[in-house]
This record gives structure tokens, sequence and C-alpha cells, in this order.
């Protein structure tokens, strides 16, 4: 059974950086999508970056157009993991922040597994 689990949530400043981590196990992921959501209070959970297998141990990544290239993901096949970074951070990034696999793009609805979330929360 896959299993994901988010780490590395906090509360920060804004203008500060974060770094979330998230690790599979329960199957076999080299060619899986890997990648991460958010959900805001009272808000539909949201797209933010996501990666893609490209062939042999590249992927590639996309990203939420309101991102402004803040943020980066990057994966580790050997490590079955995904991050995200999290740079020049704003109140309006806080939010819930899910790490999902399976899925196709940005389509939330497509993604089969999720993590539990881990809380972001970002301070004027």
């Amino acid at each position: 059974q896959v299993k994901l689990v988010e780490s590395g949530g906090g509360l920060v400043q804004a203008g500060g950086s974060l770094r979330l981590s998230c690790a599979a196990s329960g199957g076999t992921f080299k060619t899986w999508p890997l990648g991460w959501f958010r959900q805001a209070p009272g808000e539909e959970r949201e797209f933010v970056a996501t990666t893609r297998w490209a062939g042999g141990y590249t992927y590639a990544a996309s990203y939420a157009d309101s991102l402004e290239g803040r943020f980066t993901i990057s994966r580790d096949s050997a490590e079955n993991s995904v991050d995200l970074q999290m740079n020049s951070l704003k109140p309006e990034d806080t939010a819930i922040y899910y790490c999902a696999g399976g899925g196709l793009g940005s389509s939330v609805d497509t993604y089969t597994d999720w993590g539990q979330g881990t809380q972001v929360t970002v301070s004027a």
C-alpha cells in the first residue's frame, strides 16, 4: 500500500524560506508522477508543482503560474522522495501542503494517493 509522508512545514515570516519533503513507500515510484498541492482555509485544493518521469533518471517539473518562480520542486528517484523549496514566502502561501502521486499534471482529481498534509504558516 502506497504511503506518502510529508515533513518540513512550520511558521515563517514573510520573505523567508521553507523546504518541504515527501517520502514515498509501499510501491515502485521511478515512473510515477509526484507533486505538491495546497489548500488554504475555505479554499479548494490547488496545484503547486509536480514532477513526471522524462526517461532514465530525469524528471520534468511543472509549476502553477501564480508562484512566479519562487518555488522549486526536486525529485530523488533513489530515495523515492520529492522536495519543495519555497522562497520569498508570502502570507497568501499559508495553507496545508499535500504530497500527491499518480496523477496527471495539475489536475487534482486525477491523483490517486495523498499524504496527510503539513501546515505552512507565513506571518506578515
